[in-house]
């Protein structure tokens, strides 16, 4: 092994801190703002520091590993990028807000990249014309942007932040499966490697497009995705990607609809309770301007709208809840009475839950009057199905019935079958052996590069700090002087054998600073091992000690060192 530097303590650019910062909300901020990892610059933009670069640079050094071990290619193209190629996709207005866009002093519009599929598939475009070109996977490891509207969580939400991202393309889509299936495994292996707690997920395409879409969920509290999973089989999704099948029922024996009076029962609890009905017996009607329009989402009283679904419904069109003035200007639509019976110039979608055959109480769109017996497909017509409710905890398992459990997860990954998308939006073709062009097919692949950093955190941290795996660790050990000249003098003389034998390693050799605080430090910082010169520095006894598990032993010079290179 090669000579490996050591980093010492009293050189290094990282103060501790012995209190959270005022505005951290999770674990992994508090953490790594704390041991020396990270400083904030802005709402939403981290500076790394040393110890925080360095666990940076290990994940980027697995994914790269992982990545080329699939033929995959390295390039990194500029992150500052011209609109036209963005208009062609129709991606410039469909960020919306998210989008950091500029001009050049010319008044030329740029934006600065949330993700790269068109210029990938431009250079695609320019340097492969044949089949025999066929199939390329590149990809790069880029900092990328986007202008949250409430950056928050430290590095897990931020407006810039590093990701892999990678692009497959194939001739036919039986490549592109295979292009799928490929960085599937090269996932698995990363996460793996890395030592983080994930499952995947059926996941939605969103404004990406595509026609299969998984992500690489790890279980965390601070996590801002849920998914349900399947105790009995294998099913998993992010709640926003389940649906279920529609399961019409029999309506022939329901009497015809009738007003029934319900003074003052605007809300659901209300009627319920004034009629002694159960909730999931009423048809809840939310109202929405979907680009200005109104439109109609029913659902079971009992359940309330996930508007995270019905917006990547619309996407790209703006979803927004109806106003006063709404109302005002549409005297037939009475707030709190809505019903999807004779509903005029609105749009009515509904959830599969109100299957054709179903009969509810729902409003009479008469102030103070509601109607029961209202049978879908027979009094009203629903213009579409979609699932739009917000998973519950228990609700059935699509694929086996069992009830789901729910939990909260980071996204550290998420895979696309783009298909021809972006070929088609840029015209991307190659010659096929038949001398006819052929229309590419695509796949797009992202990590979260500084998001894993966090999700680590979140999973393996513990009431002491940080505690990293030995794959993305700063270093791998930790080598603590508890403060005499003699235990300094050891200290260092173990390092510089570890580091010789191509040990990293971090070693404290602050002078003025207790050894109480060197080994509160030492836990905070999160290295693997650490290795204390100590009480019997003068017999050449250290102690060795493992952050995750607490075990301690005692050892000679020579003995640690050996421990530590096996």
């Amino acid at each position: 092994m090669a000579n490996a530097p050591v980093q010492r303590m009293s050189q290094l650019m990282a103060k501790t801190l012995r209190d959270d910062p005022a505005d951290a909300e999770v674990l992994s901020h508090k953490l790594l703002v704390r041991a020396g990892y990270v400083r904030r610059t802005a709402a939403g933009i981290w500076s790394w520091l040393p110890l925080g670069k360095k666990v940076l640079a290990n994940i980027e050094r697995v994914v790269r590993e992982e990545m080329d071990a699939i033929g995959a290619q390295e390039v990194l193209l500029p992150a500052l990028l011209p609109r036209e190629p963005y208009d062609a996709t129709g991606r410039w207005d469909e960020y919306g807000q998210e989008l950091f866009r500029l001009k050049d002093r010319k008044g030329g519009d740029y934006l600065l990249g949330p993700t790269h599929e068109e210029i990938f598939t431009l250079l695609v475009k320019d340097q492969c014309t044949s089949y025999k070109d066929m199939p390329v996977i590149l990809y790069q490891i880029q900092h990328k942007y986007r202008d949250e509207a409430r950056p928050r969580a430290g590095i897990l939400r931020g407006r810039e932040f590093l990701m892999k991202d990678s692009y497959s393309f194939d001739l036919a889509d039986e490549g592109l499966a295979e292009s799928y299936a490929l960085h599937r495994k090269a996932y698995q292996r990363i996460f793996d490697r890395l030592g983080l707690d994930y499952r995947i997920c059926a996941a939605t395409a969103g404004a990406m497009g595509g026609s299969k879409s998984e992500e690489f969920l790890a279980p965390a509290e601070a996590g801002e995705d849920i998914f349900a999973d399947c105790p009995n089989c294998d099913f998993a999704a992010n709640t926003e990607a389940i649906s279920y099948e529609l399961k019409p029922a029999d309506a022939t024996d329901v009497p015809a609809a009738e007003d029934i009076p319900t003074p003052d029962t605007p809300t659901i609890d209300t009627l319920a309770a004034q009629l002694g009905v159960p909730a999931s017996a009423t048809l809840k009607n939310l109202l929405v301007k979907v680009d200005g329009e109104i439109v109609a989402i029913g659902v079971p009283g009992d359940r309330e709208v996930d508007m995270g679904k019905v917006e990547a419904h619309f996407a790209p069109a703006a979803v927004e809840l109806v106003t006063e003035a709404d109302f005002i200007a549409r005297p037939d639509l009475v707030r709190g009475y809505v019903g999807p019976q004779g509903l005029d110039k609105v749009t009515y979608i509904a959830d599969p839950r109100v299957a054709p055959g179903t009969a509810w109480i729902t409003g009479a769109n008469k102030a103070d009057t509601h109607a029961k017996n209202v049978v879908a497909g027979r009094d009203f017509e629903v213009d579409e199905y979609v699932d739009v409710v917000v998973v519950e905890e228990g609700d059935p398992c699509p694929r086996c019935g069992t009830g789901l459990k729910l939990d909260r997860a980071i996204e550290i990954g998420h895979i696309f079958q783009l298909g021809r998308k972006y070929a088609d939006a840029l015209k991307l073709d190659v010659l096929g052996q038949n001398g006819k062009p052929v229309r590419v097919t695509m796949g797009s692949y992202g990590i979260g590069v500084s998001r894993a950093v966090a999700a680590l955190a979140e999973q393996t941290a513990d009431d002491k700090g940080l505690c990293w795996p030995k794959e993305v660790a700063p270093a791998d050990v930790h080598v603590v002087a508890a403060g005499k000249a003699l235990q300094t003098e050891l200290a260092l003389d173990v390092s510089q054998k570890l580091a010789a034998a191509g040990v990293r390693v971090l070693v404290d050799d602050r002078a003025g600073v207790s050894p109480g605080v060197k080994f509160t430090d030492s836990e905070l910082i999160g290295v693997p091992q650490i290795l204390v010169a100590g009480r019997r520095a003068a017999e050449g006894i250290v102690e060795l000690k493992d952050r995750r598990t607490g075990e301690r032993e005692e050892l000679t010079v020579e003995e640690a060192v050996t421990r530590l290179t096996a």
